[in-house]
């Protein structure tokens, strides 16, 4: 081709016959209707096909298109409003040209079918899906074709586009081939408009038909359902379309919702199933990775459900498929050898039809893709098949996501183990700490969190930050705040802390710096003394509302060669003064300067209690949970001064409960009934004891880690806090399980009691795993 002739074919439309395209009142494209009860569904086509001549005025129109434009193939697009796309309908031609027509094209897409739909006038693009290709990007050719497209319209309606494609050795579209092909499209859009007239609505369904192009193909396997009826070889074909898409979504798909989105499509669309819900088996349970479609009710009977229990998903895991009816045996699948049918599952109840595909990874069933429709119907052979090669590029799909999910968790859980487990409970100085990891999968960050004690009424906190995010950057940040630790603990000034720890840096041979920022408080007379490592200065919230910076020098990073020692600076803090330290990672991705965030935040809540200040670290750290907003791991730690000498001061007292402690669940409620004792709150004993009870045998059920319970009494408030290490959120009832929750979320009964005693009960992360947390009124005399 020659270069002019290339520059010609790049162009992305060619425009010719400007007619102006059929609109109703007002300018707006005309919607199609029907007649209630006239829809007719065709057999020989694997979408809802609607007039029993509308398949074959498809296929007539699309095959005289590729016989005159003498193109490889040619496709039928109808527009869907309520999807806002040109599906496609039906394509005739050679097999490998079909899987590069898009089955949905946006009605924003630069395509020149689209744009032959939205203008009324033919256009030409040099590729039938352009994909992300922009005004400032070149476009990149995948396949060597070049499309002509024609509205399928008529003065009143507009029905969608007919599309060609040529290969580029071809050369370009003439005038009077454009003609032609515009002929074509009018025909079929009168054609399409006299079905209308009976009542008939004009849509594609959820799968294209295919009709092959080649003469001679076997016919005698039809299968009802696929392709145009009669066709040899449309059923095969069209078959293929929903396999090729389904290998094409689970390539790209990195969470489980991708691949529940793509079955959704392929799958249960195109086999017309009302629900999908895949599911995994663990540690002898069988647990919901997603669910989609009228799913609600079977995902709730599947998950939790024993996998030795007698039920087709469990069935499913020895490895046969299930294709069972709701009043019968299976139709298709046997049990595992020497194992009786009849042990390994029981008939479901009610009218439909139940399908439990294995999905199978390299070495075992990895999960079960079950299938549910409202009425009973036949699976031939050819459908089996399909079913089976969706399974195994399910079953690789699924492997590969849950491996990087583990990979991911691993991370996450090295990142919670070099965080403290808990903060220190100090008599007039009430903290809590959020971390947030950046949106970048399976790595870790170097941001922490600290609160030591180092004297009966001095606390040291600490924020560090560390370069980088890899397990390198973790690793250090486990380095240097052990070396803050050790000496917060010997009592170091904050100076002398981070002088010497820069010390201990430059031994470990990384080059990685550090920054962070030491308060050292005293809970006596409110004084405390900030020193920098190179990072953002901490605010404090007075108590009349005003926010001030406590500066200090800044320094350098750790890790970088510092002539002078480190200084340190003195500030007083009032009674009822709130501290805030944090890392780059909660104000760098916002547009205004980090110092003035910061104020904003801070600034976000009216902090007028200790209790409160949980409120206030969660709406910090809702500022930042986009993906958009988390380029670089963040934590936060929030420090409220009480002050000396004061009558309302809060108690504070915590137990540690040992993991697989079967005494755990008595020693928490003697442990409530002492201190509440001591506090003289023992008409709140028993409601507080059985919360206390509950919320710990969950956490000794579900996280199976070391518990820790945190009671704390002020003015008008109790709080008690139980802390385990699973991330996973505490939910209300053992059947909630809706589209909007996790199904790994924990189960148990005992939230119920929680939430009837407590109306106000939160739950959020801590440094490694969870806080449950509850309020309650203390009566007033």
């Amino acid at each position: 081709m020659t270069e002019s002739r290339h520059a010609r074919h790049s162009a992305r439309v060619t425009e010719r016959r400007r007619r102006p395209p059929a609109r109703g009142a007002g300018g707006s494209p005309l919607v199609r209707s029907s007649t209630p009860g006239r829809d007719q569904r065709h057999s020989g086509g694997s979408h809802a096909v609607h007039g029993s001549d509308l398949p074959e005025a498809l296929r007539s129109a699309a095959r005289e298109a590729r016989r005159r434009m003498d193109a490889v193939s040619a496709a039928v697009y109808l527009v869907d409003e309520d999807q806002g796309a040109l599906c496609l309908a039906l394509a005739d031609g050679s097999a490998p040209s079909f899987f590069t027509l898009p089955g949905r094209m946006p009605l924003d897409m630069p395509s020149a079918t689209v744009r032959a739909w939205a203008t009324g006038e033919a256009a030409v693009l040099t590729d039938p899906d352009p994909g992300p290709a922009g005004p400032d990007r070149d476009h990149v050719l995948p396949y060597p074709y070049v499309a002509l497209s024609v509205p399928v319209a008529t003065d009143e309606r507009r029905f969608g586009a007919l599309t060609v494609l040529r290969v580029e050795a071809a050369g370009a579209f003439e005038p009077a081939e454009m003609g032609i092909l515009e002929d074509v499209g009018r025909q079929l859009a009168h054609i399409l408009a006299r079905v209308v007239e009976d009542g008939v609505r004009v849509v594609a369904g959820p799968m294209p038909m295919l009709v092959p192009a080649g003469a001679g193909v076997d016919t005698s396997v039809c299968t009802p359902g696929w392709g145009v009826r009669d066709v040899p070889g449309s059923a095969g074909t069209s078959m293929m379309f929903p396999l090729r898409r389904l290998a094409e979504l689970l390539n790209r798909a990195t969470t489980m919702e991708d691949v529940v989105a793509a079955a959704q499509y392929c799958v249960m669309s195109s086999l017309r199933a009302d629900a999908l819900v895949l599911v995994s088996a663990r540690e002898g349970r069988l647990w919901v990775l997603g669910h989609c479609g009228d799913s609600t009710e079977l995902a709730r009977r599947i998950h939790g459900a024993g996998v030795d229990g007698r039920t087709p998903v469990a069935a499913a895991f020895h490895g046969r498929a299930l294709y069972l009816t709701g009043d019968g045996p299976p139709l298709v699948g046997e049990a595992s050898a020497g194992v009786p049918r009849t042990e390994v599952y029981v008939p479901l109840r009610g009218e439909g039809q139940f399908v439990d595909l294995p999905l199978a990874g390299q070495n075992r069933v990895v999960a079960v893709c079950a299938l549910a429709f409202s009425g009973h119907r036949p699976f031939p052979s050819e459908e089996r098949v399909l079913l089976g090669m969706m399974a195994g590029l399910l079953g690789a799909a699924v492997e590969r996501v849950e491996l990087s999910a583990e990979q991911r968790e691993a991370a996450q859980l090295l990142q919670r183990l070099l965080l403290p487990a808990r903060l220190p409970d100090l008599p007039r100085l009430v903290t809590t700490a959020r971390y947030r990891p950046a949106d970048v999968t399976s790595e870790v960050g170097g941001d922490w969190y600290d609160v030591f004690r180092n004297a009966e009424e001095r606390a040291v906190l600490v924020v560090g930050d560390v370069e980088g995010h890899a397990v390198e950057s973790a690793a250090v940040m486990g380095q240097v705040r052990t070396a803050m630790a050790a000496y917060a603990c010997e009592g170091h000034r904050p100076a002398a802390m981070i002088d010497r720890t820069a010390r201990v840096l430059a031994e470990l041979g990384t080059a990685l710096t550090v920054t962070c920022c030491v308060v050292a408080l005293d809970t006596l007379d409110g004084t405390a003394e900030v020193a920098l490592a190179g990072h953002p200065a901490p605010l404090a919230r007075r108590p009349d509302g005003r926010i001030e910076t406590l500066d200090a020098p800044a320094n350098v990073p750790l890790g970088v060669p510092m002539a002078q020692p480190y200084e340190a600076r003195e500030h007083l803090l009032e009674s009822g003064s709130t501290v805030m330290l944090y890392t780059n990672g909660l104000v760098s991705s916002r547009s205004a300067s980090p110092e003035t965030c910061a104020r904003d935040l801070l600034g976000s809540t009216d902090v007028t209690s200790s209790s409160h200040l949980e409120d206030l670290a969660d709406r910090i750290v809702s500022e930042i949970v986009t993906p958009q907003q988390r380029r670089d791991d963040a934590a936060v730690l929030l420090a409220r001064y009480e002050g000396a000498g004061h009558g309302d001061e809060p108690k504070a007292a915590g137990l540690h409960i040992q993991r697989r402690d079967l005494r755990g669940v008595r020693t928490a409620r003697a442990f409530v009934h002492d201190k509440l004792g001591a506090w003289g709150l023992q008409d709140m004993t028993d409601v507080v004891e059985l919360a206390a009870s509950e919320i710990v045998t969950n956490a000794l059920i579900h996280a199976g880690s070391d518990v820790d319970v945190r009671l704390r009494a002020f003015e008008d408030r109790l709080r008690l806090e139980v802390r385990d290490s699973a991330t996973n959120p505490p939910i209300p009832s053992p059947l909630s399980l809706t589209e909007e929750e996790a199904p790994e979320a924990e189960h148990g009964r005992g939230m119920l009691i929680v939430e009837a005693l407590a109306g106000e009960w939160t739950s959020y992360p801590n440094g490694q795993g969870k806080t449950v947390a509850l309020n309650l009124v203390i009566p007033q005399e």
